[in-house]
């Protein structure tokens, strides 16, 4: 069941087309990837959802009915940019915030002082925004982003300025929050934290949707039927050792062992690959291939970018 629904949304500033009939899905309790490089429309997007600006045509819906305004009170939207004022006080400024989102003050202090004491920030209760690192400016921005428990929580870059402890205990509250029901639209250019984190994607690039679905769905349909095997010391050619029409992609020759990326043909197995190899060499491994979803975003946009250049 889908708790967001985006339907041929289209946005156009002055001469650029920010979003071109843009349609995602968001299933309830997942985490859903929205991906793209700088400029594809993601933010544009991201502001249309919280009624930041409006869609020139298409529909958004939530909990399937027509997004309303009123609605933003059950969105928790976490920038890119710091939104944070300066000369506050950190815990004055949260205890503001909180409150602007609807939570009484005995509340909101409730809920502040078990996340000060949980990220252990209660000593920056009394300094100036201003003082703290940007990493430690993004974690009071994350957490006054959550404190209302809203049922759709979005993040922008959620992990900018954060050493790798952080971003650490950032995607475990990231994934706890989705344990306990939330569902999270993740904006990011990290595709690391894609295949950690995300249930589902999109990938935006020049204003369109060109790829999305399940992130495991993806991955085998990118497969190449490419695996990279492991065998004793061959002096040889490696690719005497296999019928023609196998392609060895990368080899690597050591005292001990070989090590060989091979690329099956169609219609061809591991299995295949397997018998040609163990009457000749001891194998040590055979291991499939997956495309990184790295690979994926650079290879998606890189043929949608050609596709584009060579229509126009």
């Amino acid at each position: 069941m889908e708790l967001f629904s985006a339907r041929n949304i289209t946005k156009q500033f002055a001469n650029h087309r920010a979003l071109d009939k843009v349609s995602i899905d968001v299933r309830e309790g997942s985490i859903f990837g929205l991906l793209g490089p700088n400029g594809a429309g993601k933010t544009t997007l991201i502001r249309i959802i919280n009624q930041i600006i409006a869609q020139d045509e298409g529909e958004l819906f939530f909990h399937g009915k027509h997004l309303l305004p009123s609605d933003t009170e059950n969105i928790g939207y976490l920038p890119e940019e710091r939104g944070l004022y300066k000369k506050m006080t950190v815990g004055e400024q949260s205890l503001y915030l909180a409150q602007l989102k609807g939570l009484s003050k005995k509340e909101a202090m409730k809920r502040l002082n078990f996340w000060f004491e949980k990220f252990e920030i209660r000593t920056w209760w009394n300094r100036k925004v201003e003082e703290l690192s940007k990493g430690m400016q993004q974690k009071v921005q994350f957490l006054i982003t959550i404190i209302h428990q809203p049922s759709l929580l979005i993040f922008d870059e959620p992990f900018s300025g954060f050493d790798p402890i952080n971003t650490n205990m950032m995607k475990e509250e990231i994934l706890d929050l989705k344990a306990k029901g939330a569902t999270i639209i993740f904006s990011t250019h990290n595709m690391a934290s894609v295949e950690e984190l995300c249930d589902d994607i999109a990938l935006i690039n020049n204003s369109r949707v060109i790829l999305n679905g399940h992130v495991k769905e993806i991955k085998k349909r990118f497969k190449t039927n490419s695996f990279e095997v492991s065998f004793d010391a061959y002096e040889g050619d490696i690719q005497s050792l296999l019928p023609e029409s196998f392609h060895i992609m990368e080899q690597v020759k050591d005292f001990d062992y070989n090590t060989a990326k091979v690329q099956i043909p169609s219609g061809g197995t591991p299995n295949d690959l397997l018998k040609a190899l163990i009457p000749k060499v001891i194998v040590y491994s055979l291991n499939e291939i997956i495309p990184s979803m790295n690979e994926i975003f650079i290879r998606s946009v890189t043929q949608q970018n050609i596709s584009s250049s060579l229509q126009n």
